[in-house]
């Protein structure tokens, strides 16, 4: 499917003003899920407008997408970086007929790497506040552990990424404590949170970390679908790399998440 893409500002927002980058199918369908995109960056980037891989998989399933930027509000700290986020979720939530898809759209929320995190935390807070408000959440190597303790992130420094992630975290919580939000592997009340799509690889060095919370949701009742991704499919791109001229992870995230749609609508809570 083609995907095309527009820049808009969500003006009616809560907290104010954000910007987003649209990205939908030229010829998605009726009741078009909704997805807010999280980009990933460490807790350290705040480019906006510029364009988001995952993104763009992602609406590749027929989904509109809409990458927010909610860096530049929050400057990348907890708890504002999720004030943001959830903010605009409960504009989305709200105003499905207000020109992204329809009262029938299904909703969900994505963020890769720092975005994962954030992703996840709106995704907890829409289950203590906005109980069945979220359709699903898809967690694409969520960073989400702040010791960096396991197996997989130790191998970070061959693509120089455990030093930025050690700065990221920093920065990240340097606005308030470590709460579950801002941590979630951390929470120890994962029950009733939104089903979950997780991916990572084999070459990951979120690996780990990703597959602990997946096994965590699992135990706490919540439906999970998760994919390792071979290695060598250009994963560790997501981070900043340079890993060949196509990833093969793109296609892999595309068919995925089409085959989670299908299992929301047809089993909404996936147990």
């Amino acid at each position: 499917m083609t995907v095309e893409w527009k820049d808009m500002m969500l003006d009616k927002v809560a907290i104010g003003p954000v910007s987003a980058r649209i990205y939908q199918g030229a010829d998605y369908g009726k009741g078009p899920p909704i997805v807010l995109y999280l980009h990933g960056g460490a807790f350290l980037d705040s480019e906006k407008n510029v364009d988001r891989p995952v993104a763009m998989s992602l609406a590749k399933s027929g989904a509109i997408v809409a990458a927010v930027d909610y860096s530049s509000l929050s400057g990348n700290l907890f708890p504002k970086a999720l004030e943001v986020s959830f903010s605009v979720f409960t504009y989305l939530a709200n105003k499905r007929a207000a020109g992204l898809g329809d009262r029938k759209s299904l909703l969900f929320v994505a963020g890769e790497e720092a975005g994962g995190n954030v992703a996840a935390g709106v995704a907890l807070k829409a289950r203590d506040q906005m109980p069945d408000a979220l359709d699903g959440q898809v967690l694409i190597s969520p960073l989400l552990d702040p010791f960096m303790g396991t197996s997989s992130i130790r191998k970070a420094e061959a693509i120089g990424m455990r030093q930025r992630w050690t700065e990221g975290w920093s920065h990240y919580l340097s606005g308030g404590g470590c709460h579950p939000y801002a941590a979630p592997c951390l929470c120890s009340r994962l029950a009733g949170v939104a089903p979950a799509l997780i991916f990572t690889a084999e070459d990951d060095p979120l690996h780990d970390e990703t597959l602990g919370y997946g096994a965590r949701l699992k135990k706490a009742g919540v439906g999970v679908r998760q994919h390792v991704l071979p290695a060598g499919t250009g994963w560790p791109s997501i981070y900043g790399g340079k890993s060949g001229e196509a990833p093969d992870w793109q296609e892999h995230v595309s068919r995925h998440f089409g085959s989670f749609l299908q299992d929301v609508s047809v089993q909404p809570q996936l147990h």
